[in-house]
Parts: structure tokens; sequence; C-alpha cells
């Protein structure tokens, strides 16, 4: 499909959404302000075959009020349908963005993402035709790469601009966890595999922050934060059960979540700025890492 024609849809979705609904009328004036028209009004015909093109790409639906004859983006069910739609969304719109501005792009510096691109699509065939996928891996843990694995693709997941695949591992008989950048020689294999009725990939991960999961309970985790730390967390919350406790010099931010090697990575990765109180175990453990990262510290300072 022609750029110009998803950077049209990108336009007219992002249109509406930022003025929650709107006339055609008024749409119309912005869209002969636009990039796209020329100084010429956006012809009825065409709006409806944008608007069936925006359901079919994009899987957003443009309603319309009877009462008021305003365009609204519908809310098409379940959050973690509309949490897909909208970062399609995001990275379509940043993506026809960046092809536009061509002439800046000395100015614009990228973060280097690894590539999904040549697994995913494969993954994504894998897991409509619940087909099991075969593949070699090198775990940072392992020496040695491993080959033959098989699993049963349940559902894929980002999390900090890298992209996962979460199965059922044949050999091991369990759930496990494999990242696509260390993935080789992925095929699709003629074994197909029944989806659990009872399994929920949102909820799978719905304790937990990040991409590792555990058997430990759920328990009511809290953290200190300095004001300029807390804007952060305000912002951009650590998990869905964050809840936040204000107090003059700082902020207690209460969880309820599994205690994970993400989370310990990530409240370390915070500094002083952070203070764990609870629980105890996982305040323990923030402790002993923050020693052994003095200790190897003092030790290169006594050594040089």
């Amino acid at each position: 499909m022609a750029k110009n024609v998803i950077s049209k849809y990108i336009w007219i979705v992002d249109t509406i959404e930022r003025y929650g609904s709107i006339t055609r009328e008024r749409l119309n004036e912005l869209w002969k302000q636009s990039d796209f028209s020329n100084g010429e009004p956006l012809p009825r015909r065409s709006f409806y075959n944008y608007r069936n093109g925006i359901a079919d790409t994009l899987g957003i639906d443009i309603e319309l009020n009877p009462a008021t004859y305003e365009y609204y983006i519908a809310n098409n069910g379940t959050d973690t349908a509309s949490k897909r739609q909208q970062w399609l969304l995001d990275s379509m719109s940043i993506s026809s963005m960046l092809t536009s501005s061509n002439d800046l792009s000395s100015r614009i510096l990228l973060e280097y993402v690894p590539s999904a691109r040549e697994f995913l699509p494969i993954i994504i065939d894998a897991m409509r035709q619940n087909h099991r996928i075969k593949f070699s891996y090198k775990s940072y843990k392992r020496v040695n790469q491993q080959h033959g694995i098989v699993i049963e693709p349940y559902f894929v997941k980002i999390f900090s601009q890298v992209w996962y695949v979460i199965g059922y591992n044949t050999a091991d008989k369990k759930i496990k966890t494999y990242s696509l950048d260390r993935m080789a020689n992925v095929i699709i294999t003629e074994e197909k595999f029944n989806m659990p009725d009872d399994f929920s990939p949102e909820e799978f991960f719905a304790d937990c922050y990040g991409i590792i999961t555990n058997q430990a309970e759920p328990k009511r985790i809290s953290i200190k934060a300095e004001p300029t730390q807390a804007k952060y967390f305000r912002a951009l919350p650590l998990h869905p059960s964050q809840q936040e406790e204000l107090h003059d010099n700082y902020s207690i931010f209460h969880y309820y979540m599994r205690n994970t090697y993400d989370l310990q990575e990530r409240l370390l990765s915070h500094g002083s700025s952070v203070e764990v109180l609870g629980p105890p175990e996982l305040k323990a453990q923030i402790v002993s890492e923050l020693k052994k990262a003095l200790e190897n510290y003092n030790t290169k300072k006594t050594n040089n």
C-alpha cells in the first residue's frame, strides 16, 4: 500500500483523536490546511473509502454519532486490543514522520533496536495456524548455541524495545520465553497444537514487571522516591497496580507484584533516588547487590 495513503489514514485518526469528536465540516477545514490536500476539500466518497481502509488496515473504527453528526474513534473491545491498536498507530505515525523528514536526517538520532523483521512474521503465521515452531537459540547463559528447540508459540511481547515469543517448550514441558534477536533457523513445523482454553497472555504477566516471571506469590511492594524520580514514576508507572502516597519531600509508591529479576534490575538502575521499603526479602536483595557493587569499586581502588 502506498505510503501516502497510510499517511492520510494516520492524519485522519490523529485529528479525530485530538478533538475527541469532530464534524465532517470541521475535519474538511483541517484537511484543506494539511499537506495532503493542495487546498482542496476531502470528497465525501474519499472519506468513506478512507474510513474503510482505516478499519481494515489499522483495526480502528470511525463511527458517527447520529445525535451530534460528529465522528469519533470507537472502542473496539478489550484493553489489550486497544493497546495494540494504539501501539500500531504510534509506530506508523512515527515511521511516516521520519520518512518525510529526510532533510533532517542528521538531526534525528535513533536508538538501535534489535530487528524482529526476520522471524516475527514467521512466528505470527505459526500462531495463526496453531503450528509449533523449531529453532536454534544462543542464550547469554550458555556457551554453545542450542539446536532443535520446539515450542508451541502462545504469544509475543515487546519489552525494552526487544521482541520475545512466549510458548510451551515441548521437551522441558513448561512455558518459556525466548528473545527473537537470539533466535536462528526458525521454521514452522507440521505439528499442530491447541492453545489452552484457560490460558491468558495478559494474565501471564499481570503480576510482573518485565519479561521474566516466576512462581513466587505476588506481594505488596513499597518504594520511596525523591520528588524528581517520583515525577518519572507518575508519568510512566512501573506497573498498573501503582498507587502513590504523597509526602512533603518524597513519595511512597505501592505495588502488588512478584519479586522478579527484571524488577530488581529496574530498581537498582535508579541508584540513590529510590529506596525499597518492603517486603524485607526484596530490600535485602537490593542491599546485597549494592554492597557487591561497592566492593567491586573498593577492590579496584585497592589494586590500583
